[in-house]
């Protein structure tokens, strides 16, 4: 059976006496999907310059008026007038609004947003408030015009409101006053044709506001960082310091860390089962205790199924099988792991000896961020590079009714002679050209050459570390015979011989992850629908993709890693890795979940520890010494959720060191036991320590 098992996952590797590692003399892997990948970098900068040359971002900065101008732009007459007044506000209330993006009301720049409540026909009467009336109306308004004159033309808005800046846009200044909506500490108001409540403004704020909030918030964050950046940016160096002192630490108590967590879980799950016995028997004899789950049928409040016994027995049967399993794993499978706490021990060794390599994600980050910038500034490139797109809007009913139109001649034109009271004003940004057609397809393309460049990237750092840390297991006598700066001259073999290697591998895993986009984006437009079997289907699809993608990155890594050694395309290494390790696929197992749950509970110690320290450093009045040293900010969260998210980042930076470390040293160690003996002839060159767990050694007397 054995046999046939060794067969069906290809044939162990054979001793070479001239193999010392990383092979030197290699060539060109994969160059078909490099020259591929150097075309779609060559055609992801030309989108970036065509995007740039059409693209104009202060369309997301400024915002624009009716004649598609933009409120405060430096240069233009506009530049002291930043802030855009809308005619009526309550136009925004228009569920057009949702759909267009614009409110179907004059809109122009003014210096300031009005301060106090007139109407045009009051302030009409008095030439001081209609001095001052005229700040918000259009050129060519003058005294000798009449009011009908004037509102006929829409040159002047029938009304003003007392009104606040938000996001460089005038809303009314909207209170609250006894539990009435108020503006201008008045709940009514009169709109030159009647009277009307505060309330009504409320619909037309909150639709002109949906997307101008979100930026209010972000400038407020902004303003905190530049607050406490030196704060977060001490709490960041902190974690790397915890970072590197748990990894040195993993050195030397790798064995204790790994037996304390084993046993702090049994004796968790120990604990649960007692505290369920304890509830179910607390249970006994209370009114309605003995129902059924199935009787008791499905209730959306869970605490419910809380107060039955089934429940409890339930949990108790759940966390007993669990607990049983558990330690029969560890009568059965402490051999493997002591073989997985050794190699842990192995990684420590490897990366003091070439601690270049604990920076090596500074390297990664870089060109990760180059990446993103990348991608982010093209975007936003793309996404302004519309032309102004001008509609036709009216008071009463006409045929030409949200059609386009053009500013320039309009007046003359017939649609204008058919809509006396209609106006041509900008509406959104869009195009017609061929240019503008695609630029959906220009987004996609964006969007996948993003991953491609990101996986790309993330290859280039797991090839470059792997050839570093095999070249320190095949070394005869450590450190002496480790290569001169191993993770240099590994950096260099992957971009010379395997840029295609690495290009195909990131290529499908970028597939998959677009289509996975592909289905969240029908997710999204189906959240509506009715259709269940749709929802269904799509929910497979989701849950297949995500395992598809979880296979993916697995098997490029340990791909990555045996072509890094051998210098093979991508195809044959992904083979070798896979069939190496299902030869061995329990060793895997153990060594795979031993080797996450160590790192993993390294990262909750270093977010804990900062999540911890931030919040009593940041909510002034925990601790007393700090109340007088933390910075008055708009939202605390803001630094402390910025160094949890950091400092998950920087451990999980200087961990994938080491996790890459260990799968690396554990493929070479699964090949070390199919090429080696321990004979003179083919020595074994695993550590002593493995060695010795293993009970083997290497014979390096011929009588023995």
């Amino acid at each position: 059976m054995e046999l046939e098992e060794k067969s069906k996952y290809g044939e162990p590797r054979k001793h070479d006496p001239s193999f010392r590692g990383p092979i030197q003399n290699r060539g060109c892997t994969d160059i078909v999907c490099c020259i591929l990948f150097i075309i779609a970098i060559l055609g992801y900068i030309a989108v970036g310059i065509l995007a740039w040359s059409q693209g104009d971002p202060r369309k997301v900065i400024y915002p624009t008026d009716s004649r598609g101008q933009f409120c405060g732009q430096a240069g233009t007459p506009l530049e002291k007038k930043p802030f855009l007044f809308y005619f009526n506000i309550m136009k925004c209330a228009s569920p057009m609004v949702l759909l267009e993006f614009q409110c179907p009301t004059t809109q122009m720049c003014v210096e300031k947003c009005p301060d106090k409540f007139m109407t045009l026909i009051k302030a009409y009467a008095v030439n001081s408030d209609f001095a001052y009336y005229k700040n918000f109306c259009e050129e060519g308004v003058t005294n000798t015009m009449g009011v009908a004159e004037i509102l006929k033309q829409r040159l002047c808005p029938a009304m003003l409101l007392p009104s606040k800046p938000f996001t460089r846009r005038c809303f009314p200044a909207l209170g609250m006053k006894g539990g009435v909506i108020t503006v201008g500490n008045s709940s009514t108001f009169n709109d030159g044709n009647e009277i009307r409540n505060a309330q009504d403004l409320v619909a037309g704020v909150q639709n002109a506001t949906v997307v101008m909030e979100a930026r209010q918030v972000v400038m407020k964050i902004f303003e905190d960082f530049t607050h406490c950046w030196y704060w977060i940016l001490l709490g960041l160096v902190i974690a790397m310091i915890i970072s590197l002192v748990f990894l040195i630490l993993l050195r030397f108590l790798a064995g204790i860390m790994v037996w304390v967590m084993i046993a702090m879980l049994v004796a968790v799950i120990g604990y649960g089962i007692f505290h369920c016995y304890m509830e179910y028997a607390a249970l006994k004899g209370e009114a309605g205790a003995n129902v059924t789950i199935k009787d008791l049928g499905f209730q959306t409040d869970f605490t419910v199924y809380l107060q039955i016994r089934q429940t409890w027995l339930a949990f108790i049967i759940i966390l007993a099988i669990v607990e049983v399993i558990i330690i029969l794993l560890l009568i059965f499978l402490w051999k493997r792991i002591l073989i997985a706490i050794a190699l842990i021990k192995e990684a420590s060794r490897a990366i003091g000896h070439m601690l270049c390599s604990l920076f090596y994600p500074l390297f990664t980050f870089l060109l990760l961020a180059v990446v993103i910038a990348y991608w982010g500034v093209t975007a936003v490139f793309l996404s302004t590079s519309n032309q102004p797109i001008y509609k036709i809007f009216n008071e009463t009913n006409c045929d030409y009714s949200r059609q386009t139109c053009d500013p320039a001649n309009y007046s003359t034109s017939p649609m204008k002679a058919q809509c006396a009271d209609s106006k041509c004003l900008f509406a959104f940004y869009g195009g017609e050209t061929p240019y503008h057609k695609y630029l959906i397809a220009l987004q996609f393309y964006n969007v996948f050459l993003f991953f491609w460049c990101a996986n790309f990237v993330l290859g280039l750092g797991q090839m470059t570390l792997a050839g570093a840390f095999a070249s320190y297991y095949w070394a005869a006598k450590k450190p002496d015979d480790i290569p001169a700066f191993p993770v240099f001259s590994s950096l260099g073999r992957s971009l010379r011989y395997h840029t295609g290697t690495l290009a195909f591998g990131s290529l499908i895993l970028s597939i998959i992850q677009i289509i996975r986009v592909l289905l969240e984006y029908l997710d999204h437009k189906l959240k509506g629908a009715q259709n269940k079997f749709a929802k269904f289907l799509l929910c497979c699809l989701k849950c297949c993709f995500w395992c598809l993608e979880k296979f993916v990155k697995f098997l490029n890594r340990n791909a990555y890693i045996m072509s890094a050694i051998y210098g093979k395309n991508f195809c044959t290494s992904a083979r070798d890795a896979f069939f190496l390790l299902m030869r061995n696929v329990i060793r895997v197992a153990v060594l795979d979940k031993v080797t996450d749950f160590i790192l993993f509970l390294g990262k909750l110690l270093i977010v804990g520890l900062l999540g911890v320290f931030s919040f009593f450093f940041f909510f002034s009045g925990r601790v007393k010494a700090f109340q007088n040293t933390a910075p008055t900010l708009n939202y605390y969260w803001v630094p402390i959720l910025t160094m949890v998210v950091c400092s998950y980042l920087i451990a999980h930076a200087f961990f994938s060191v080491y996790s890459m470390c260990v799968d690396t040293l554990f493929l070479c160690f699964l090949e070390d036991l199919e090429r080696n003996d321990g004979s003179p002839e083919r020595p074994y060159m695993m550590s002593e320590n493995l060695l010795k767990i293993l009970k083997k050694k290497n014979k390096t007397d011929p009588a023995q």
